[in-house]
């Protein structure tokens, strides 16, 4: 019998300890996010059919047409919301700035300490969505767009490969870390087809090549 209640309190204490932890998992500090987790490979092929094929057409593009990195809360604006989605062990000073942390590009893979090495990426870039459909869009829903933290459209990469990215979509240009690729286009086909944007001949032909091996 004794042996019994030795179990008992040995079982009862080993159930707290996993509570206990339990409650740490939850209580701690959490991961670092980063991009809203696009749909999946399948769910981008369906979307990718039924998008629009046309040829696009910048006449008439700028980019001070997308009213870019408003307020979110407080005193932070997109690019500063997104440095801190994005990073790990992020410290802002009290006007929201970075002023340390790490960062991840997953583009690449290389790894930053310091905000200034970082561009805040549009996956969609703001003249691709002119092209393809933004053109006839209001003000709003542009800037809408060019803030978006709800779909993966926006992400903190290594500053200069963000601008060899520039404006060019699939057909063009794909993140040189490969094991990323399969994210980047599924993303990509979601934002499009989130904003009802077309795509043009090249770049469905890109994206279907790349979602086939995803």
């Amino acid at each position: 019998m004794a042996k019994f209640y030795a179990r008992r309190r040995l079982s009862i204490l080993t159930a707290l300890t996993g509570l206990i932890a339990s409650v740490g998992l939850f209580n701690g500090p959490s991961a670092s996010a980063a991009l809203p987790t696009p749909v999946s490979a399948a769910t981008a092929r369906t979307y990718l059919a039924s998008l629009t094929v046309a040829t696009e057409d910048r006449t008439g593009y700028s980019r001070d047409l997308f009213n870019h990195w408003i307020t979110i809360s407080g005193s932070c604006n997109t690019r500063e919301t997104v440095l801190k989605r994005d990073g790990t062990n992020v410290v802002t000073d009290s006007a929201c700035a970075s002023t340390s942390g790490s960062w991840y590009s997953p583009y690449d893979g290389a790894t930053w300490t310091a905000a200034s090495d970082l561009d805040i990426d549009h996956l969609v870039p703001l003249a691709e969505a002119w092209d393809s459909g933004a053109d006839s869009w209001t003000s709003t829903q542009r800037q809408n767009f060019a803030n978006d933290l709800t779909r993966p459209q926006l992400i903190a990469v290594t500053d200069n490969v963000n601008q060899a990215k520039g404006d060019q979509d699939p057909a063009t240009w794909m993140p040189s870390r490969t094991a990323y690729r399969c994210t980047y286009v599924r993303a990509w086909v979601q934002v499009k087809y989130y904003y009802d944007l077309s795509v043009d001949s090249a770049e469905k032909s890109a994206l279907t090549g790349y979602l086939a091996n995803c």
